[in-house]
């Protein structure tokens, strides 16, 4: 479960970006976060992922207090999480496979495992000829798809995905999306930070729309106005 209790943030700068957040995600749901660029959407996600720290209240992801988490313990914290970028972040000097397993690297998994894994991924996401590609190499559609499939690597229990479908066509992004009420309904909390009305509009889960900083609505389904 996650869980923001009264958390506001405050740069340095004075910028105010949220303010009294209280939001609670269940286990195993599916939430789309949704609002105007700069509403504070970012914000939250730098919180959750431990990037930044709430000026006031306090953060609880399953057994971790994020207000108290020290530093050495965040890598540990985020291998629950499989986190789908809006940029990519991809390696551009390693192929498709290799940053894939890049992620299972990191802590630690096998070979044997990696090259169990890997191929299954790329497969699911129709990029298994692309394996020996480089992110150059691939249109923007592709390279998202790298990216899913490297939030999936090591089968997290939490995945947020932001603006997943920004850089594909409707079709696409009706297959990322199908893939990812899949694995909620597989067991995964799944958080899509979108602009997309359409989606939203279209798969009717839990809409939480962030206005200047504030939760303005909390509802199930429905068009937004952002």
């Amino acid at each position: 479960m996650i869980k923001f209790n009264n958390v506001s943030k405050v740069y340095g700068n004075g910028t105010v970006a949220l303010k009294n957040i209280n939001l609670t995600i269940e286990d195993e749901s599916f939430v789309f976060i949704v609002g105007h660029s700069g509403a504070g959407k970012s914000t939250l996600l730098k919180l959750l992922l431990c990037e930044e720290e709430p000026t006031e209240g306090s953060i609880e992801v399953d057994d971790y207090d994020l207000n108290s988490l020290k530093s050495r313990k965040i890598p540990y914290y985020r291998r629950n999480m499989g986190i789908v970028f809006q940029d990519f972040k991809l390696f551009e000097k390693s192929t498709v496979y290799e940053n894939v397993a890049f992620a299972m690297r990191a802590i630690g998994e096998p070979n044997s495992a990696i090259k169990k894994r890997v191929p299954k991924l790329l497969s699911l996401l129709g990029l298994s000829e692309r394996s020996d590609n480089f992110p150059t190499e691939l249109s923007g559609g592709e390279q998202q798809r790298v990216s899913l499939a490297r939030a999936l690597a090591n089968n997290p229990k939490i995945i947020i995905a932001d603006e997943p479908t920004a850089n594909v066509d409707p079709r696409m992004s009706l297959d990322i999306m199908n893939l990812l009420i899949q694995l909620n309904q597989g067991g995964r909390t799944v958080i899509v930070i979108t602009h997309d009305k359409n989606l939203v509009d279209f798969f009717q889960k839990r809409v939480v729309v962030i206005e200047d900083g504030v939760i303005k609505e909390d509802r199930i389904g429905g068009m937004f106005n952002a």
